[in-house]
């Protein structure tokens, strides 16, 4: 459904029932397959036919939904992780190995920053952190022969930053290298980082996808542009033979379209098992339904709130991109026009103890470690999520100690703007 605007591939994408069929997804809830005779499985794992065989590689369910995801955003092929997590580290295992280094942006997830700083450190992965705003000299200079990806967020959770999607993929691209992406806030609906030159793409799919915090998941999206052959020698798990799945030549075998995610999931989801859940995959399809109007709601009472603070005399300084006093306002313009998220951050005046006050006053607003929601929600990253971050690394990724992180449901605009003026009193 290429041709289809956003809000029909929301919709209708991924799953299209024959005659007959279910008009939902169907919940493929089974863990195993059955065949009339073991050639007919073998050409599964041959890969020389598509199909199924156990569900911690693939199950219908969850490519039914990472087909629409994938169309969603402009890309060939598409899988569906057990998390967000899953989905960066897949992104970037997949394509890098002991002795290799990647670039990223240092305004990323804590969560991230602490998956590549520390544990796939310990795997031989080097990891150099340039700030969002780096210059092309300082951008430049990060590069290492040994490169094998650049990575980023389009908004970055909780700091807001705006990644320049196309400044990045030409650095990278200059260097042989893809730019990955992590589009979770926008959203394909806000933002297709791919239509701007990114080659992977990747979503926490817990957050506005599913939208109701009903089920973790992740999902990985590539876009079919990077020539893995052009750059074989850096990239020789996609361009020779793999001798733990028969011999393959991924990229000569599937083509740009489809390497990157067959090799992922004949490899690394074989190894690793982080699959979704078939139940899970059916409840984000159900949000992914609503998701382009849900989006707009989420949008217009992030904007009303980041108006709010920015008046209170109460209030350090207010993070929100759409807001045109914002220092990432014209990237914002450029990369979200029809708007960002529903994710505002600020620095309350008086520092942390000042910050955890103000979020116990609050009533309809629910502290918690989620965010991207139905229903309102705030954290305080320095104390939660970032705490394994130094005072100088919680600086480079923009999360000062008195910010909280505000996460702007459904609810009514109104009341919502009430809650947080109340609350700073």
């Amino acid at each position: 459904m290429s041709s289809y605007k956003i809000e029909t591939k929301c919709v209708q994408s991924g799953y299209r029932p024959k005659n007959g069929e279910p008009r939902q997804v169907p919940i493929i809830q089974s863990t195993t397959f059955k065949y009339d005779t073991g050639d007919d499985m073998g050409k599964l794992f041959d890969l020389e036919e598509s199909g199924y065989f156990y569900t911690r590689l693939q199950n219908p369910t969850n490519d039914y939904v990472a087909a629409k995801i994938a169309d969603m955003e402009g890309g060939t092929a598409g899988m569906l992780t057990s998390s967000g997590q899953a989905a960066n580290f897949f992104s970037i295992f997949n394509i890098a190995s002991q002795g290799d280094h990647i670039v990223s942006s240092s305004s990323i997830y804590g969560g991230t920053f602490n998956l590549f700083n520390v544990t796939m450190r310990k795997m031989g992965i080097d990891f150099t952190f340039v700030s969002p705003d780096a210059s092309e000299e300082e951008l430049e200079a990060a590069f290492r022969p040994e490169t094998k990806a650049v990575f980023g967020e389009t908004i970055a959770n909780p700091a807001l930053t705006v990644l320049d999607i196309e400044r990045f993929a030409a650095a990278a691209h200059a260097h042989g290298v893809p730019l990955i992406v992590d589009n979770t806030f926008p959203t394909p609906v806000n933002c297709r980082p791919i239509e701007w030159g990114a080659d992977i793409v990747t979503h926490s799919t817990t957050k506005y996808m599913d939208g109701h915090g009903a089920g973790v998941g992740g999902a990985i999206v590539d876009s079919g542009r990077f020539d893995w052959m052009a750059h074989a020698e850096k990239f020789p798990g996609l361009t020779t033979p793999d001798d733990s799945y028969h011999g393959i030549t991924y990229a000569e075998k599937f083509g740009m379209g489809g390497a990157f995610i067959t090799k992922a999931t004949a490899q690394l989801m074989r190894d690793f098992g982080s699959i979704q859940s078939p139940q899970n995959a059916f409840l984000l399809n159900m949000g992914l339904e609503s998701l382009h109007c849900r989006m707009k709601q989420h949008c217009a009472n992030g904007l009303a709130v980041a108006e709010a603070l920015s008046k209170s005399s109460r209030v350090d300084f207010v993070n929100y991109p759409s807001l045109p006093t914002d220092p990432y306002y014209n990237l914002a313009k450029k990369y979200l026009p029809g708007g960002s998220c529903g994710v505002v951050s600020f620095g309350v005046k008086g520092g942390r103890k000042d910050a955890e006050e103000f979020m116990r006053k609050l009533k309809i607003f629910a502290i918690e470690t989620h965010v991207a929601d139905a229903r309102s929600c705030c954290l305080h990253p320095a104390s939660t999520t970032h705490r394994q971050l130094s005072d100088q690394e919680l600086a480079d990724a923009g999360v000062a100690a008195n910010l909280v992180r505000l996460s702007c449901g459904l609810e009514n605009t109104e009341d919502l703007v009430g809650d947080v003026l109340q609350a700073l009193g």
